[in-house]
């Protein structure tokens, strides 16, 4: 078995781009039939959003329908 593709997403805060990149790169790997061979996470270059939710804007467009 190959070893799996890992990403590591990353932004600033972690509250908005980097969770997002994670969720597109998820949908894309869906569709694609590879999400069984990536392992993704995502972080953040700071800790001052730390324990706060996703930025709502966000929210807002991964509660979209694709």
């Amino acid at each position: 078995m190959r070893e799996p593709v890992r990403v590591l997403m990353v932004c600033t805060g972690n509250i908005c781009k980097s969770p997002t990149a994670e969720g597109v790169l998820w949908r894309l790997a869906e569709r694609a039939g590879v999400a069984h061979r990536i392992e993704v996470d995502f972080a953040g270059a700071t800790n001052y959003h730390l324990g706060e939710p996703p930025g709502r804007r966000s929210q807002m467009h991964a509660a979209r329908p694709c």
